[in-house]
């Protein structure tokens, strides 16, 4: 047997149309949020502005910055420090996938800190402060919308290293699944193969007696593989219960 300890204090807000709840989230939180994300995706999806709206109605004041690409770089959050020192940004909130959340979360533990954020991701310093985030999730993939850690890469060497702690994890994750049907098919595949990777990681180890998990770990593969070519084919179809998975008639 091996002790641990099981914590996750993300308030997950699942099911159609709750991105209009962004606003209220964000208000407890901050009066002032950084609207962080990619780029074009969310203003042509008409995301951005139903994001925007919502955190206007809330009385919340937005402060922007885009750019954030796949394996997000150290210069834009640093940046981002910059931007919430500056403006006296109090929240931040992401929308987009596993890049913009670690992005976000790389800003926030940045701001309150005195030296360089790069010192979390090279273990010279220890995650236990940060600002606030909160994360509407486009992309179904990483699981960064709960988890308490980051990934960066420093273009100085384009050396990518991850930071963590318990202040990281983001306080709510608000999760449409109707914002994924726009995703285009390479983007829908990539996201099954990083969690089935993810998956996997918890899959094969040498602990012994791990039935239990082991069972959660098998089940989540055999849904992704069966739903996968679903979502590609089809973006939007709703996938029915085997009979055999014994549900309830």
């Amino acid at each position: 047997m091996e002790n641990f300890t099981f914590q996750n204090a993300t308030k997950i807000i699942f099911g159609k149309g709750t991105e209009s709840e962004t606003g209220k989230e964000t208000a407890l939180l901050g009066r002032k949020a950084l609207l962080h994300y990619s780029g074009k995706s969310i203003r042509a999806s008409g995301l951005y502005d139903r994001v925007c709206a919502s955190l206007k109605a809330a009385g919340v004041e937005i402060v922007e910055l885009a750019g954030v690409k796949p394996n997000p770089r150290l210069s834009l959050v640093r940046e981002g420090i910059r931007i919430c020192r500056e403006k006296k940004v109090e929240v931040i909130l992401a929308v987009g996938g596993g890049s913009v959340i670690d992005s976000a979360k790389g800003i926030a533990i940045g701001v309150p800190y005195e030296g360089d954020v790069w010192d979390f991701y090279m273990k010279k310093a220890t995650a236990s402060v940060s600002l606030p985030v909160g994360v509407v999730l486009t992309i179904p993939a990483a699981g960064s919308e709960a988890s308490n850690g980051s990934v960066v890469t420093n273009e100085d060497g384009m050396y990518k290293k991850d930071a963590g702690g318990e202040c990281l994890r983001p306080k709510f994750a608000i999760m449409n699944p109707e914002l994924t049907f726009t995703l285009p098919p390479y983007q829908t595949a990539c996201g099954a193969a990083d969690i089935m990777a993810h998956v996997m990681e918890r899959y094969f180890t040498q602990v012994p007696a791990v039935a239990f998990t082991d069972r959660l770990c098998e089940s989540t593969l055999k849904t992704i593989i069966e739903a996968a070519p679903v979502a590609l084919a089809t973006p939007g179809t709703t996938m029915r219960a085997p009979r055999s998975c014994g549900r309830a008639r």
